[in-house]
């Protein structure tokens, strides 16, 4: 099933019919233990909406709320070693290695709710960065107990010249306006996402394709359970949180975003998360 935060309320749509749930407060939907179970419950007594030239869709929204997103760093190998390369000028070249064989993950705030742009959304790069990139990444939500129940897509947008110059810079170079986006919707399933989940990342320019890359969910040396406990461990989140678990898919070096990118994330089954570069 997958939620949808609009300027109208919010849609459920199951077996390709939507629905209009009753409770509009996004916060107290989706901040259920037995979400999936519930939002079984509300179908059985909602009426589907059909959308048309009379009734057209409301516009789409970023699926949060008041939640903070969070993130979390060097899950993948080709992550730890993009993350080498670029620090390695400025010494910081092991922090990562060890990062990635340590039982303790890298966890950073990414964004509040009120910067996160959703689907179609525009994000930024940085006026004083020379080399920009989106990172696509499966995204957990989890209610204020810490217990998973639904996913999103995330495009962690990010400064790599900024990080590269010195490690201490990597809320600079993660947190800014336009850095976070969320989106299409929350896809909450019965049973966790398979390992062999694919996240697609596509960059549009002037039309034509510019980069594509994949990667499966099996490559993560990190499960989703791990990073939910530490980042839970101290932190308390009324009305749960958004975690990005880090990518695998990383531009060549050469590589730079521009104003004007069109930047597609793909995860089936939750959908498409496209943004346009400022």
């Amino acid at each position: 099933m997958k939620l949808y935060r609009t300027e109208h309320g919010i849609l459920l749509e199951n077996d390709d019919q939507f629905y209009r749930l009753h409770e509009t407060e996004w916060d107290v939907v989706v901040n259920r233990n037995d979400l999936y179970e519930w939002l079984g419950l509300q179908i059985e007594s909602l009426i589907p909406v059909t959308f048309s030239d009379d009734l057209p869709m409301p516009e789409i929204l970023a699926p949060i709320g008041t939640q903070e997103v969070w993130a979390s760093g060097v899950t993948y190998f080709r992550s730890r070693t993009a993350r080498m390369e670029e620090s390695e000028k400025a010494g910081g070249g092991s922090f990562y290695d060890r990062v990635y064989e340590a039982e303790r993950p890298e966890l950073f705030f990414k964004s509040t709710a009120w910067r996160v742009v959703g689907h179609q959304g525009t994000v930024r790069i940085r006026k004083d960065s020379t080399w920009d990139v989106p990172e696509p990444e499966l995204t957990l939500f989890a209610t204020e107990s810490g217990t998973l129940v639904g996913y999103t897509i995330g495009n962690d947008m990010s400064s790599r010249s900024i990080e590269g110059e010195n490690p201490l810079y990597l809320p600079q170079a993660k947190s800014y306006t336009g850095s976070a986006a969320l989106g299409p919707c929350l896809y909450v399933p019965e049973v966790p996402l398979s390992p062999e989940t694919i996240i697609d990342l596509s960059i549009i320019r002037d039309g034509e394709e510019v980069f594509n890359g994949e990667i499966t969910l099996s490559q993560m040396k990190r499960t989703p359970d791990e990073l939910l406990k530490f980042l839970f461990r101290e932190m308390a989140f009324p009305t749960g949180c958004y975690l990005m678990t880090g990518t695998g898919i990383i531009p060549p070096s050469d590589f730079t975003l521009q104003t004007g990118d069109i930047v597609h994330i793909t995860i089936e089954p939750i959908g498409t998360l496209t943004n346009v570069v400022a």
